[in-house]
This record gives structure tokens, sequence and C-alpha cells, in this order.
């Protein structure tokens, strides 16, 4: 019987591991210390504007800049605590994340990668929804982390915290003190970092300002500090590759690329290296390996230079053929040997199955398509927090096939008949299959922009049904005649009811169920208070006006009268109408009257 994928893996990982498995840690500190910090903040260290560059100012995926040890002793040269100090580390790798709450899957994959945090809290606002996922998230991984109290710059008359006027400093202190209470809810114990006795009950936090760089040197310092003395184990080097891609890139003169992080072992040019590919694994030869000068950032445009080897931790760009299809977001393997390959791609295969598998797709819902596996998880917190249900998923570019799969909803449910596409090209004979088919494609390069296209469309869409579904759906309503105000009798009938149950609203066909279901017309037009009014509501007493339907025309005295009670008429295709486009027009209590007239005309 054949084997199945986990158990050919099992059986190839065992047969492996004497050789790939063995994990062996020096006694090196290394600069496996990467923190996650905003691209505010980071430019300012490294003095660039990286995060103008990114769509609407926006990070919108994972980056990682190098500083140099050098960089950190320059810039923390001043700082008392500094003086003395004895600098281990080679420097740190600092890996940028986004901030938006739809990002939580991207600032995971970096809290995964990193020995230590910087949690940044705007000193204006506090703890932020997605400041207080970033705890969460921290503390599941028990992760150590530093706060960076950021825009202290905001304060009116802010100059530096041992210049300040005693109002500023008064104001600092009682912003201080409120973002202390805030973190104390959450059971965190913290401190100014030059206050804290005890580094190891009490989380650090340096009060910065990404647009003066006020704090950024202690920021850095007490990353190293804590480094050194608190995380030694955990920066070692170790042997054993940990690599991840989080990119894949079209660079002129090298061809397609993948950006990487380095988190520990080494890679060499001339290694065969194995990748998550969207049509399955890649096996391709690392042709070169690239690396961004000091203190700048892996995503922009830089002049590179070219390497042998490269040691962790880094942040690295690798040149190699047929990495068109290689999937961002999924680990990255070298073969040392080539009895290791049949294992490497089982495992490429797997990671991508199991994320992909992982995403809960329906039959009825919208495609959606990714440049990254993080960007679509990204997309699919958003599509799910909304309760917006997808059929399909699938990273890059848009093709023929994914408008094919978006056109059987056009059968199944008109509306979902779209494609999400977040930051990715769109094929030009897509887009012409997609015109033709009546397929909406929506592109953005930011999250938020995506986001607000979708609404945008899916409100159209609703008026537009609620429009074609006005007539259909009949709102619940139960009417008492006023035999005091009879205005006309017969064609068309104006009478004053009062409202017992329910909503009146133009349109609305009457029975008396009484009087084995007589149907007396619909309402053409009511008042309320001599003015007209779209809508009555139970209590209020209003003058409708009803129009004849049928060939007979019933007159009030002869037919009915006062003491006979009206309802609407309704039927199982009205009632659905009222489900599917006008649910939040009618009250908890107005769904208990459409039960009851529901058993009353024996719908089922």
């Amino acid at each position: 019987m054949a084997l199945t994928l986990t158990n050919q893996m099992k059986r190839l990982k065992a047969n492996c591991k004497p050789w790939r498995f063995f994990c062996r840690t020096a006694n090196l500190f290394d600069v496996f210390a990467p923190p996650v910090c905003t691209t505010k903040i980071l430019d300012k260290i490294r003095r660039t504007n990286v995060q103008d560059g990114e769509a609407g100012g926006i990070t919108q995926q994972i980056g990682s800049t190098y500083v140099p040890c050098e960089e950190i002793q320059r810039q923390s040269k001043t700082l008392k605590k500094a003086q003395g100090f004895d600098f281990n580390v080679p420097g740190l790798l600092v890996i940028d994340t986004p901030g938006h709450e739809a990002f939580s899957n991207l600032r995971s994959r970096g809290s995964s990668l990193c020995n230590i945090a910087i949690l940044v809290v705007d000193i204006m606002h506090g703890i932020e929804p997605q400041t207080a996922e970033s705890i969460e998230l921290l503390r599941r991984r028990k992760a150590p982390f530093i706060i960076a109290l950021n825009k202290v710059d905001r304060l009116n008359g802010w100059n530096s915290l041992k210049k300040q006027k005693p109002h500023t400093m008064q104001d600092f202190e009682t912003r201080w003190n409120q973002v202390k209470v805030q973190f104390a809810e959450k059971s965190l114990n913290v401190d100014l970092w030059y206050n804290n006795k005890n580094m190891k009950e009490f989380v650090n936090v340096v009060p910065t300002s990404a647009h003066t760089g006020e704090g950024i040197p202690d920021l850095l310092f007490m990353i190293v500090y804590l480094s050194q003395k608190m995380l030694a184990r955990d920066i070692a080097f170790s042997e054993e590759l940990e690599c991840t891609v989080l990119e894949v890139k079209t660079i002129q003169g090298y061809g397609t690329t993948v950006d990487a992080i380095l988190a520990n072992g080494h890679i060499r040019e001339g290694d065969t290296i194995v990748v998550s590919g969207l049509e399955g694994p890649i096996v391709t030869t690392v042709r070169s390996l690239l690396m961004p000068a000091p203190m700048k950032d892996l995503r922009v445009k830089n002049a590179y230079t070219t390497n042998k080897e490269v040691k962790a931790a880094q942040g690295i760009k690798i040149a190699a053929k047929d990495l068109e299809k290689a999937v961002a977001g999924l680990p990255l393997a070298v073969a040392r040997h080539a009895y290791e390959l049949p294992y490497l791609k089982a495992e490429a295969e797997a990671n991508l199955a199991a994320t992909l598998n992982a995403i809960k797709t329906v039959d009825e819902g919208v495609v959606v398509q990714a440049s990254t596996l993080g960007s679509l998880e990204a997309l699919m917190t958003f599509l799910n927090s909304e309760k917006i249900p997808v059929s399909a998923v699938n990273i890059g570019p848009v093709y023929k096939r994914d408008v094919f799969r978006a056109s059987i909803q056009l059968e199944r449910n008109p509306k979902y008949a779209m494609i999400l596409a977040f930051d990715v090209p769109i094929d030009r004979e897509a887009q012409a299959m997609a015109d033709k088919e009546g397929i909406k494609i929506f592109s953005a390069d930011i999250i938020y922009h995506l986001e607000e296209r979708f609404r945008e469309h899916m409100e159209e869409v609703k008026q537009r049904l609620r429009e074609q579904f006005k007539f259909v759906a009949v709102f619940p309503c139960r009417l008492r005649i006023l035999p005091e105000h009879i205005f006309n009798a017969r064609d068309p009938i104006v009478v004053g009811v009062h409202v017992e149950e329910g909503v009146v609203r133009e349109g609305t066909p009457l029975v008396i169920p009484g009087k084995e279901f007589l149907e007396i017309g619909v309402i053409a037009s009511l008042e309320f208070d001599n003015k007209t009014v779209d809508l009555a509501y139970k209590g209020q007493d209003i003058c409708i006006k009803i129009q004849p339907t049928g060939a007979e025309k019933r007159m009030y005295g002869r037919h009915f009268d006062h003491t006979d009670e009206l309802v609407s008429k309704i039927s199982r295709e009205s009632i659905n109408a009222c489900k599917d486009h006008f649910r939040d027009d009618l009250k908890k209590d107005d769904w208990k009257l459409m039960v009851k007239l529901k058993k009353l005309f024996q719908i089922l």
C-alpha cells in the first residue's frame, strides 16, 4: 500500500537525521537579535524614508534592516550607562512588520523570527487595538520586549527630557501614568528604563520620538544591553538553517529573486535550495547572494553587495533560476546532500498544503488573490471579521482560470462574483474575460483601499437589490380600523388605522383573515400627522390609501368594517426577500409577528 505524504516525510526525515538534524550550538554572540519595530522609528535609526516609499505610507510587507554594532555605539556614545559597556554583538537585524490589525499574521511571523521585540505605544493614545493584539502575541510566544513610548515630541512645549518646563514635565508624567495603568490592567509591570531597578520583573519603557530622534540611542542601547545580559543563550549562533522567504521580486540584471530572513545557520553561493512553489516544490541553485549595505532596508532598491557566503542573522536577497512561482511566507531549506532532496521537497509541499488547507472556504463567496502568503492571511483576517465568505484563494497574478472560478458565483450568488486582488498584477486576457462575463476585479496595493472599494461595491449591490426586491418584500403588520376616520369607502379606500404590531409601508398587500383571507388591496400611500411618510410603526395612528388589485373592488361597509382586523399578506417569496435584503429594517418583535403570520398563512 502506498505511503501517505506524512509517512514518506517521517521516513525520509529519519534517514536524514544523523546529518541534517544535528544542531551544534557555538558560544558566539552573533547578530541574531532582530527586534520588531515601526517603520518611522526604523527610518530615524537609519536616516532613511522607507515609509514614504510604502504604498500610502503604510507598511504592507515584512522588511528587515541590519544595524552594525559600530552604528549603535556611535548613536549611544553620549549615554552615561553606555560608557564603558562592552558591546559583544556584531549588530542587530531589525524586522519591520505592518501595524494594521489585519496584519496580525505578519506580526506573528515576524515575532517568531525575533529574540527581542520593540512594542511601540503612542503616548497620546495609549494602548490601541493592534497594541493589545501585539501584547497577547508576545505573551503567547513568551518573547521579551521593550516598550517605545513614542511621539513625546507631541507634548506641548517638548524640548528634551532634562530641559523640560514644569508644565511639559507634568503633561508627560500624566500621560505616562495613564499608560502605566493601562499596562497594569493587562497584568504587566512597566517602568521607565532609567528608573528600572528590576529588569526581570518590570518591562523597560523608553520615551522616543520617531520625528526628532529623541530616545532612539537609549532604545538601541537597551536592546543590546538586554540581549547580552539576559538573552545570551538565545542569540548564540547555530549551524542549523532557519530561513524564511519574505517576498518574491524581479530585479533588473538578476531576474527573479527572493527576499529572505536568514535567522540562523549559513547559506553559500552554489547551494541547492528548496522552496514551496505555486505548482509544486522548487529545487534550484543559488546563483548570487545579495545584501543591502548596512542601515538599508531589504525592500528598497539598493546597490547590493555580492557574497560567497552569508551567516545569520541577515536579511538577504537570493538570485536563482525558476523562482517566479515561489511562495513567500514559508521556510527555505538547503540540501547539503542529494539524499536530503526527497524529504525537503515533501516538506515544502506539505507546508504550502497545510497553510492553504487551513484557510476555510465555502461554496458561495468571493475569490481572493494575494502576492504572498502573509498578504493572503491578512486579507482573510479582514474578510472573516466582516463575515464575508470566500469560495477560493490563490497566490500570484490573476489569470483566466481565476476569473472562471469567480464566474461560478454568477449562478450561485451573483453578489459574490468578484475577485479581490491584493498587490498582484492582473493578466490582460483575464481582465478581458472578467469584463465580458461581468466579474468585478478589485485590485489595490494597500489593504485599506481594497477594503474601501469592496465596501463601496457591496453597498451599491445592496441598494440595487433592495430596489429590485422593494415590492417583493412584504413587511409584517396588524392594523385596527378607526371607525371615526373613514374618509373614502371605495376605490380608493381611505381610512384611519391604528398599528397594533409590525411595520407599515407603501406597497403592502392587505387581507382580512377573519373572512377567509379576503383581499382588500395594496397600500398606495400613508400619512402620519397630515404628512406623507414612508414607514409607520407599532402604536401610531395613521391614514392609509388602499388601491384595489383585482377586478372586484372592495367597499368599506359592504365587504368589511371596523370590526375586521387587517394584516399584511405574506408569502414564502416575500419572507425570503425580507431576510435577504431588509433584515435590519425589522426589529425583533417584527420578526416575531412574521412568525405568527407565517403560521396563519400556513407557509412552510
